[in-house]
């Protein structure tokens, strides 16, 4: 315990530091503000609540519960996450785009700038979407083509202003500011998710509320294996002779670290945004067939052994797509042959980039499988009797982005005490964020 108090002590003692610390949760209490203000000409005794499964399910729980109350921060900082991850892919795809990712810090306002203009597009067509399907005729207070017409500019707004307020918290405060608000979104649904866990069990049910807690903490500490886990490739750079003395300079060893999950969470975001496919299609000849009748019915809840048999696949295979567009084996060899580096016993060159990919290969398989176990989790704590709000906290896209940016934020507040020369935020070892493990 004082060593906790001495830690916090030196946290607050430095004066940059406690500055951003109070204003990442000025800028985390105006975000949270505004998820409770709802779209003029809404009632909202009349709302129908989001469920826990499904693509509005999961989108409701990154939004803090906003989409569900129909709030003007209802989209939150989604549409920029879609916008961002496919200029990602563009630059991947076309040449344009990967000109501008070369070109250093122009190249990348230029690229911030375009997903900015994609961002708006996006938000428009998920604004008149999520107008038009989710809230009710009942809940409209005014008239419906006029409401949709405002609301689509108010959610666009408010996604804007998201987006303002992630870069200035990681401007002016602490942590990457994308992700800090999704991360705050999900965390503010935790405690009425224990709450009602604890309210279901009662007195009787005391000794299973540890038990869940207890596996809950085990599977943290899982989650955090996965995301922290590395596989370190070893480079040796060649000595150079230089200079009128002869002084011989480099010859140092370095390591390529490549993640087990070097992925994320997206693969778990494209798989569940497929998974309401299935369902979808079975549904629309549930009337005139009894197999797709069966077919809708069990891929409409989340529990069932088939949604999570497809769901683990789709996540593998999701798993090695987006590492094989992350990392490109061939460029970490060029580069590394330009630099006078090379791995001890193989050729540089392509013989280097084949064994960097086989490498790649072995490790992103067992990555690939822990990732899909960790999100079917929640539906394994549903069955043994979790109510849903917290089954959620024990895998899936909501504990591996949690442990994510814990991890990112208390690595830059350790920097910030070891660049003042006070201990680190623990007594051995070092708190090592996301952007420590991978080098793309």
């Amino acid at each position: 315990m004082n060593k906790l108090i001495t830690t916090f002590k030196h946290i607050f003692s430095i004066e940059e530091l406690r500055s951003r610390i109070i204003n990442t949760l000025l800028f985390i209490a105006f975000f949270r503000l505004g998820s409770y203000i709802a779209l003029p000409g809404v009632d909202a005794t009349k709302l129908t609540q989001a469920g826990e499964g499904g693509l509005f399910g999961l989108l409701n729980i990154f939004s803090g519960g906003a989409l569900s109350n129909a709030s003007v921060f209802a989209l939150g900082i989604m549409p920029y996450i879609s916008a961002s991850i496919a200029i990602q892919l563009l630059t991947i795809a076309l040449p344009y785009f990967q000109k501008m990712q070369k070109d250093g810090e122009s190249g990348r306002k230029k690229l911030n700038q375009i997903t900015r203009i994609l961002t708006i597009f996006v938000t428009a067509a998920q604004a008149f979407t999520y107008l038009q399907v989710t809230i009710p005729t009942e809940a409209i207070m005014v008239d419906p083509w006029f409401f949709r017409l405002y609301g689509v500019a108010i959610l666009i707004g408010g996604t804007m202003l998201c987006m303002w307020l992630g870069e200035k918290i990681t401007d002016k405060g602490i942590g990457n500011g994308i992700s800090m608000l999704i991360m705050i979104g999900i965390v503010s649904r935790f405690p009425a998710s224990i709450l009602q866990e604890a309210g279901s069990r009662g007195m009787s049910g005391a000794l299973m509320f540890i038990i869940e807690i207890i596996a809950l903490f085990f599977v943290v500490m899982g989650a955090i294996m996965v995301t922290q886990a590395v596989r370190r490739i070893p480079v040796q750079y060649a000595k150079q002779v230089v200079g009128s003395k002869a002084t011989a300079v480099g010859g140092e060893r370095q390591y390529i670290p490549l993640k087990l999950n070097a992925s994320g969470v997206m693969p778990i975001i494209f798989a569940q945004a497929l998974m309401f496919i299935p369902g979808l299609v079975a549904q629309s000849f549930a009337e005139k067939s009894e197999f797709a009748s069966s077919v809708a019915s069990a891929f409409g809840d989340f529990t069932t052994w088939q949604y999570n048999v497809l769901f683990a696949f789709l996540i593998i295979v999701f798993t090695f797509f987006y590492t094989a567009i992350s990392i490109n084996p061939t460029q970490i060899s060029d580069d590394m042959k330009r630099g006078g580096g090379f791995v001890p016993g193989v050729k540089p060159g392509e013989e280097t980039a084949g064994f960097i990919a086989t490498i790649l290969d072995r490790i992103t398989l067992p990555g690939a499988v822990m990732l899909s176990l960790i999100a079917i989790l929640p539906a394994v704590a549903n069955l043994f009797g979790v109510t849903r709000g917290f089954a959620s906290f024990f895998g899936g896209t909501s504990l591996l982005i949690l442990v994510g940016v814990v991890l990112d934020t208390l690595q830059q507040i350790e920097s910030y005490l070891l660049m003042r020369k006070y201990e680190g935020l623990m007594q051995s070892g070092r708190v090592k964020g996301r952007s420590e493990l991978i080098n793309r």
